[in-house]
């Protein structure tokens, strides 16, 4: 596709249209229409491709990604009760089940709400913190701008506070910290400015950045690696090589977004730079599409699922492209964006039953039939339909 500025424009339009009507006909009716629990309350996740029920156990997470895309909708698309009764839905749950006694969150809770699985990590606490600003923002009801925030600190808390979360790895031996915090921590903050000031959350953001651009580029990969030592070191292991592009396109959007909310040219230009070198790791030129895992050394991965195509780095890969177009305005960028729409709604939507398929194996094969488990949910499809949709109208 050789794009001008009036072919361009016609593109973008028509995809606009598209994803709109995609997310607000396929993907939500999918969801609202299966996922609901009137009897025990909550939403159940786990189903098979034409919406049937495959586990009744329940992810915290998800619950609080689908609250706050539910009232994302109804703040950015359409005021419609049917959302924000949902999002309600979803919070009584998790304020009814998901906390522990100590104020963190569970991670997998019984269809009833009974708990079974509580993890290290903070991601749950996360996007819970998301869903309650979200929810606050939608329903105009501060108090659960005071849950965000009281979630907000406590993260923080466990965070900068050693010892009070289990290890991952014994630290005597060797030290060791992830990408994927900062890179929650930057998108968590960004969705809490949007209903409180505090310059704490600005901070947050911009050490977020910082250390991903410090600690985590290497250009002598010229990767965004997942996991290096506490002051950037290069750890050469499985995990210390491990390169994992759909998150580092995700940071790269990110990044993105902040520099157009701020307009600093300089962080614009490091959320797309990111976005470079992580297509050329992870887009294979072989049979399209955004590979799962890569090792910086170009040495084999350990993981078995290390060259399947996930449902959402292609989402991921999408929005970027879209960021990257807007901010550079080079039509190379919306190319690639085509690429990657091109080869994920060829492959991914089921035309029978509505939704994705989740799993595919590198040469396109189908993986198995599950719309829905304790990862994949109602949101990175939804949200990259939402915010490219709100980026072409920009």
């Amino acid at each position: 596709m050789n794009l001008s500025n009036s072919n361009a424009q016609d593109y973008l339009k028509s995809t606009s249209a598209f994803y709109e009507n995609h997310l607000l006909n396929d993907i939500i009716p999918f969801w609202l229409k299966h996922s609901v629990d009137k009897e025990k309350g909550g939403f159940l996740f786990s189903l098979d491709q034409d919406g049937s029920v495959l586990d009744t156990d329940k992810a915290m997470w998800i619950h609080a990604r689908f609250v706050w895309l539910l009232s994302t909708l109804y703040t950015e698309v359409e005021q419609k009760e049917e959302w924000l009764k949902l999002a309600k839905h979803g919070i009584d749950f998790i304020e009814k089940y998901g906390f522990d006694r100590d104020g963190r969150m569970f991670f997998i809770v019984t269809r009833e709400g009974q708990p079974l699985r509580k993890r290290r990590y903070l991601f749950t606490e996360s996007f819970t913190c998301m869903a309650y600003a979200a929810y606050a923002k939608a329903a105009g009801k501060p108090e659960y701008t005071e849950k965000a925030l009281h979630l907000f600190r406590l993260i923080l808390k466990y965070l900068q506070s050693p010892g009070l979360l289990p290890e991952k790895i014994i630290s005597a031996t060797r030290q060791m910290k992830g990408h994927g915090v900062l890179m929650i921590n930057l998108v968590m903050c960004q969705i809490l400015r949007e209903v409180v000031v505090d310059p704490l959350i600005d901070q947050t953001i911009l050490n977020a950045i910082s250390e991903i651009e410090n600690d985590f580029m290497k250009k002598e990969y010229k990767a965004v690696l997942e996991t290096v030592g506490p002051n950037g070191e290069f750890i050469d292991t499985f995990d210390g090589r491990l390169i994992n592009p759909g998150h580092a396109i995700e940071t790269s959007w990110f990044i993105m977004r902040e520099g157009m909310y701020r307009s600093d040219e300089k962080i614009k230009q490091l959320g797309r730079k990111i976005f470079d070198w992580s297509w050329e790791w992870g887009w294979d030129k072989e049979y399209g599409g955004i590979i799962q895992f890569r090792d910086a050394k170009n040495l084999p991965v350990t993981e078995y699922w290390h060259d399947m195509k996930f449902w959402w780095p292609q989402c991921e890969a999408i929005v970027a492209a879209l960021y990257s177009y807007k901010i550079t305005g080079d039509f190379t960028y919306l190319e690639r964006h085509k690429q990657i729409h091109d080869y994920t709604f060829d492959l991914f939507p089921d035309n029978e039953y509505g939704e994705w398929f989740g799993y595919f194996h590198r040469d396109g094969r189908l993986s198995n039939t599950i719309k829905g488990n304790l990862w994949k949910g109602p949101f990175h499809i939804p949200r990259m339909l939402l915010v490219c949709r709100n980026l072409i109208e920009v």
